[in-house]
């Protein structure tokens, strides 16, 4: 099978992709939030730009932030698992929480902020869902503190690769998933409007100069960094080369001046043979 250069998960695909096609986002929130796509009365993308500074940064965020129904609402693909990803999570979502609240306005009028993870690793080892969804819950009574918080995780490798047309939700998930392009073409076949139109989107993203650019760039920058990696490796060896050479140097003048010193060499006579300060050999008499 031929594998995908470019897949779902790509980040500048991803967002190029659902902010150029935003009717095709619409639907896939719909369906991760389990909203009637005739319920959802207001849908506007916020974040629409891709700045160049965040295309060539390894640390950025491409992410989609919306406003679904007078909810924030955050989606982000993540492709690895960099470590500390619920505490990660909980901090973007602490801020699109505290952002949201209009100046001027009163507690009771911050929105709900939403943020969906669509995730390629496992994150909860002991369970085998594949969506987990988290809110502010009482440890007892299991009582809901807020409706504000709400956390969705969709974890990818725990899907299965059955197809059915009328799940929707994980069709659109498997899209994410997929890594081939007969996988693609699996899901193309089973005849699904808005699947088959998504796919089509992403070959003409796939397809633009506009998305080769960025792409160039984004590898261009990885390279940069990567270089940049190297060469700070290699001053640091070398730096750590000379640093071991001066100290295997100033050892070897240390076991000079002991001997010079058993021999009742004068002081003098051993500044000049080994560099060491006059100092330095006066502390050797007194372990001498």
């Amino acid at each position: 099978m031929s594998q995908l250069k470019h897949t779902f998960k790509t980040d500048i695909l991803f967002k190029m992709l659902f902010v150029k096609y935003p009717e095709l986002l619409k639907r896939l929130i719909s369906h991760l939030l389990k909203i009637p796509l005739n319920k959802i009365k207001q849908f506007e993308i916020q974040n629409p730009e891709m700045p160049p500074e965040s295309i060539e940064s390894k640390f950025c965020r491409l992410d989609i932030h919306m406003k679904v129904n007078k909810q924030q609402t955050n989606l982000e693909v993540q492709v690895k698992d960099e470590g500390d990803y619920p505490e990660r999570t909980l901090f973007h979502w602490a801020r699109v929480y505290s952002n949201s609240l209009p100046k001027g306005n009163d507690y009771s009028k911050i929105p709900q902020a939403i943020l969906i993870n669509i995730i390629n690793f496992s994150l909860f080892k002991d369970c085998i869902e594949f969506h987990s969804e988290f809110r502010a819950l009482e440890v007892t009574r299991n009582d809901q503190l807020t409706d504000k918080m709400v956390l969705h995780f969709f974890e990818l490798p725990k899907l299965s690769d059955e197809l059915n047309k009328d799940d929707l939700l994980k069709l659109w998930l498997l899209l994410f998933k997929a890594n081939t392009e007969e996988e693609l073409k699996q899901i193309d076949r089973l005849g699904v409007s808005e699947l088959s139109e998504a796919i089509a989107a992403y070959n003409n993203i796939t397809a633009s100069p506009e998305f080769q650019e960025m792409e160039r760039l984004r590898i261009k920058a990885s390279h940069d960094e990567a270089q940049a990696l190297r060469n700070a490796e290699l001053k640091g060896e070398r730096k750590g080369m000379r640093k071991g050479e001066r100290k295997g140097e100033r050892k070897s003048s240390i076991n000079i001046a002991k001997k010079l010193l058993n021999l009742d060499v004068p002081i003098d006579k051993i500044i000049t043979a080994t560099g060491l300060t006059k100092e330095e050999i006066e502390g050797l008499l007194d372990t001498h």
